[in-house]
């Protein structure tokens, strides 16, 4: 028989700490409450429909939402489950049930609360950041029919003229969705953000940037000091220091990985160019993988999905929005450029130019493009180490730390 839960007060709420990954506090009925990394709070209600387990539903934050406003809301949603139906509809009127929705700003609460704070972690830091930082000083208290395209635009420039295009960018699609969700609420009937085409805000580039390697150690600081989990923390640093594709690594299986032989055999399938690619591990990429391998939940794969029943690897997209959403000085970077810098950096120490493609992965013309997926192993593996002691020294150089011991600092 499940124990059951003990019931929460104030008392017991507040001295709540927040840990390395969010977790769930039951009160019982149905009713968690959801303690962030960030040390925030959210009243969440648990139930099954049809014998199955149905995502959480979003009553509200603590204490803006009381506990007992909280159990009186999860005791009614109980009652409309029972009669077999989902209280999501329910929910999300009540969140919206005693505010004015007639201002950019109270709308945008609304619909971060209805639409983003069950995503994840990095996509809500950076849409909040968005809202608070650019678009509610410039358009916050003007009523949602008073916005038009060239409000939107005026947001967009102030932010490019930070130098961070992409977010202006982003910027620009939180104001899209939002009124999105607006014109489906109809609270809205045009959407400035849609008439904003986007390679006017963001005009593609061909990419060239190489991390100098100050860069190099305050990207990968910030990466340890942000609020992102620790497995993608971990992730970033290996795309540094593998020199991998980021669908490599984020798609990688347990199976691919001899950690005490220090390699990890990627199959033809997984690889750009159809062919199996050998990666020769350093002892601080071992340390790392070592490291996943207690934080993973999955036998299978590397960086699993956090929800969900279902065994797969993260979204493409997840350690994207988790750098754009951390405090980094190092601006115009993406993380493929990751691969560009590591043989930037590895060519001017006066590595072989042949061994760094093949670490790579990229094709050699005429004979010496013939090889076999082991060949220069002896120089891979000594430049593998060499790069990653290379970026150790990076991260030290600002932390004052012993090289190689900051990963297990943060």
């Amino acid at each position: 028989m499940p124990k059951a839960a003990i019931p929460l007060n104030d008392k017991r709420i507040k001295a709540l700490k927040p840990k390395a990954k969010r977790y769930l506090i039951a009160d019982g009925g149905g009713l968690v409450l959801e303690v962030m990394t960030s040390g925030s709070m959210v009243w969440r209600y648990r139930y099954s429909l049809n014998r199955k387990q149905q995502p959480l539903v979003t009553i509200g934050d603590y204490p803006a939402v009381s506990l007992q406003d909280a159990r009186i809301r999860a005791r009614r949603y109980a009652e409309i489950v029972a009669g077999g139906v989902s209280p999501i509809a329910d929910a999300k009127k009540d969140r919206g049930a005693s505010k004015t929705l007639d201002s950019v700003r109270a709308f945008a609460d609304f619909w971060y609360e209805s639409e983003i704070a069950t995503k994840s972690l990095s996509y809500r830091t950076v849409t909040r950041r968005a809202l608070d930082k650019d678009i509610y000083p410039a358009i916050g208290n003007k009523a949602l029919s008073e916005v038009n395209a060239g409000d939107v635009l005026a947001i967009c420039d102030k932010v490019k003229g930070r130098g961070a295009s992409q977010m202006a960018l982003f910027t620009r699609n939180v104001v899209k969705r939002m009124y999105e969700y607006a014109i489906s609420r109809q609270a809205a009937t045009i959407n400035p953000g849609q008439q904003l085409v986007a390679r006017y805000i963001a005009t593609p580039q061909s990419r060239t940037r190489v991390l100098s390697p100050d860069e190099v150690g305050t990207v990968l600081r910030a990466v340890y000091t942000s609020n992102m989990s620790r497995a993608y923390k971990l992730a970033l640093h290996l795309l540094v220091v593998t020199m991998v594709r980021k669908s490599e690594l984020i798609e990688s299986e347990w199976s691919e990985f001899d950690l005490d032989e220090g390699v990890w055999r990627i199959p033809a399938e997984r690889m750009k160019k159809d062919r199996e690619h050998w990666v020769f591990l350093s002892a601080q990429a071992v340390s790392m993988l070592r490291e996943l391998r207690t934080l993973s939940h999955s036998p299978r794969f590397v960086f699993p999905m956090r929800r969900g029943h279902e065994d797969r690897p993260i979204a493409k997209s997840t350690l994207n929005q988790a750098v754009r959403a951390m405090d980094s000085d190092v601006q115009h970077f993406v993380i493929h450029d990751f691969r560009r810098t590591a043989s930037t950096h590895l060519h001017e120490m006066g590595q072989s130019s042949d061994a760094i493609e093949k670490a790579l992965a990229h094709s050699i013309k005429g004979i010496k493009g013939v090889y076999n997926r082991a060949e220069y192993a002896d120089e891979r593996r000594k430049i593998m180490h060499l790069w990653a002691d290379f970026v150790d020294a990076q991260i030290a150089e600002g932390k004052k730390v012993v090289i190689g011991k900051f990963r297990s600092a943060a």
